[in-house]
């Protein structure tokens, strides 16, 4: 009977690890003004929701600086520097953690004081929501309206808004409506149309558990409801493989395996990736774990990746998805937090860490700073402790990003001071196709040029050339691309590749402006989308654009150059009788 019994239990025990293994995560941060009571509201969320224990309960209770009315302080329970205990205001980021039945939490508690904004940006980064609270009695502070905006810089789409110190105005309805249409109309300037507003008391506990008799008029949820019930945004599963090589695990010469962690997408043994930089395309053959091959990783899990085919890969290199390869380039535009008390130097080299890579550059333009208040720019010489810029960065060599807006892990990076060692600057790399101001205007009359607009005939430039004008469409094959510009070069023919440093948005113009004069070009850019080739097969038409897919072409290159140049005679843009190796024109 006893055995039963502890049989039972034991199951019981792995049913509750299960069901506790399969809750989601949500990721909080707080926000808002100092003394708006965000460490008070996270204090009696962990209070009341029983994620403390009783020696942190009686640790505050005999705190000397407890400075509460109530039962205990219990912003005491978030604030642990001895500076943040003594002035009452939080300065760096506690982390806390809790659980309910439903759903597990991290929250940060960050920094109100415009003083340490920088500190706010850190917590805020990995956060998957923001609470800004905002003082009812008080009513909207411009501190407020910079926090939302760093919450909104740092791709923080759900937000609360917690109207704190309800007790302060007694509860009043129109007290509550007049701060929800004030700051309503500031989020939606940054794009977020659909935020909570809730009325609540920290100190009291009204709306924070449970909803409050003293608010009759609110009809929504309490605090930790919404929290509990609002939709988890996507891990990144469902975002194109990004899987940046952190280190080469070779024990003997018949194993090599690249580790790193998947930071989005998903990678299947027998899966097609891209090795970047090298443009090599090949398999994945297995995926090794401690308790055995996995048949796949995804993200956020680490992986340790090994492939059919030898390809030089190493620290900082990437492997993706050959037909949805990041953006890569030397040269890109971020929206910087400074966070250093040394300024900003243009044209200083200082060190960027981009997911596993760390190399150098240097920011080259200062295009404006910030008014986190107003959301205008303005110009500036130099960026200060805590002030936030849009700037113009250049690299020593390529690297291999995303925007920040659609992936977090390839669009973010940290610069580096090379002489102290410390981090200078949080940077988020802003979507290549969104140009401001002049720079707008080039693009569009780049898209705009009349490229047909020639003396010179079709019929002449084939004449001469022997060949009718081309477009071939590769996605990050490299070497493949100057094989073939050798062999149609060979051939006789006026070719020419397009490569690494042009930005992807261009490329269907460059395509349309080589074929008017009458060449074959060839494009080898990782960037390449399927926007881009669908505009540019537009432009030079439809008979005489290649688009090529990684999948479909040998893992030769000497093969898939040849089978290139026979859809090309097939299609009669080159004639195979009269170009052979070696003949010219």
């Amino acid at each position: 009977m006893a055995a039963a019994e502890t049989i039972a239990r034991v199951d019981e025990l792995e049913a509750y690890l299960e069901r506790d293994q399969a809750k989601g995560l949500l990721r909080i941060a707080t926000a808002g003004s100092v003394d708006d009571g965000k460490s008070t509201l996270i204090g009696r969320l962990l209070f009341d929701s029983r994620g403390v224990y009783e020696d942190q309960i009686a640790a505050v209770r005999n705190s000397t600086v407890n400075r509460s009315t109530g039962p205990i302080d219990f912003s005491l329970l978030t604030d642990g520097l001895r500076a943040e205990r003594e002035q009452g205001i939080t300065i760096d980021v506690a982390y806390r953690y809790f659980a309910t039945p439903r759903r597990k939490f991290i929250i940060a508690d960050t920094p109100g004081h415009e003083q340490y904004t920088r500190n706010m940006a850190t917590g805020a980064s990995t956060a998957d929501l923001a609470i800004v609270l905002i003082d009812a009695h008080n009513g909207v502070l411009p501190q407020s309206r910079r926090h939302a905006f760093l919450a909104a810089l740092l791709g923080i789409r759900r937000i609360v808004v917690a109207v704190n110190k309800m007790d302060l105005v007694g509860f009043r309805q129109d007290a509550f409506e007049l701060i929800c249409g004030s700051f309503r109309q500031h989020l939606e300037r940054l794009g977020i149309a659909d935020a909570c507003f809730i009325p609540l008391s920290a100190l009291d506990g009204d709306n924070v558990i449970s909803r409050s008799s003293r608010t009759p008029w609110y009809e929504g949820p309490s605090l930790l409801e919404h929290l509990e019930t609002v939709p988890l945004q996507d891990t990144g599963q469902a975002q194109p493989l990004r899987l940046p090589v952190q280190y080469v695990i070779r024990p003997d010469a018949g194993f090599r395996g690249y580790a790193g962690q998947v930071v989005s997408g998903a990678i299947r043994a027998g899966d097609p990736v891209l090795a970047l930089p090298s443009g090599r395309t090949t398999r994945v053959k297995t995926i090794v774990a401690w308790g055995g091959d996995l048949t796949e990783a995804f993200a956020p899990m680490p992986a340790t990746v090994v492939l059919e085919d030898e390809v030089d890969v190493s620290r900082g290199d990437m492997l993706v998805h050959p037909a949805h390869a990041p953006h890569i380039s030397r040269r890109f535009d971020a929206t910087l937090v400074w966070m250093n008390q040394q300024p900003l130097r243009l044209g200083q080299p200082y060190l960027i860490k981009h997911t596993t890579q760390q190399l150098t550059a240097t920011v080259t333009a200062l295009k404006h700073r910030i008014d986190v208040n107003t959301l205008d720019g303005e110009p500036a010489a130099s960026l200060e402790l805590n002030e936030i810029g849009s700037v113009a960065i250049e690299t020593t060599r390529p690297i291999f990003f995303d925007a920040y807006a659609s992936n977090r892990a390839t669009g973010s990076f940290i610069l580096i001071d090379p002489l102290g060692n410390a981090t200078v600057a949080a940077g988020m790399i802003d979507d290549f196709r969104r140009e401001p101001g002049a720079d707008r205007a080039a693009q569009s009359a780049l898209l705009d040029l009349d490229f047909q607009a020639s003396r010179l005939t079709p019929a002449e430039r084939y004449d001469r050339a022997g060949h009718y004008p081309a477009t071939i469409w590769l996605t990050a094959r490299q070497d493949l691309a100057y094989l073939l510009e050798r062999k149609l070069f060979q051939r006789g023919c006026q070719v020419h590749v397009v490569a690494e440093e042009v930005e992807s948005h261009i490329l269907p113009e460059v395509g349309a402006l080589l074929s008017a004069a009458g060449l074959i070009s060839i494009f080898s850019v990782s960037t390449l989308g399927s926007q881009e080739r669908d505009r540019a097969q537009a432009r030079v038409g439809e008979q005489r654009f290649f688009a090529f897919d990684p999948e479909n072409l040998p893992a030769s290159d000497e093969e898939a150059a040849n089978r290139i140049c026979s859809a090309l005679e097939s299609r009669g843009i080159i004639a195979g009788s009269r170009f052979r190796e070696g003949e010219g024109i």
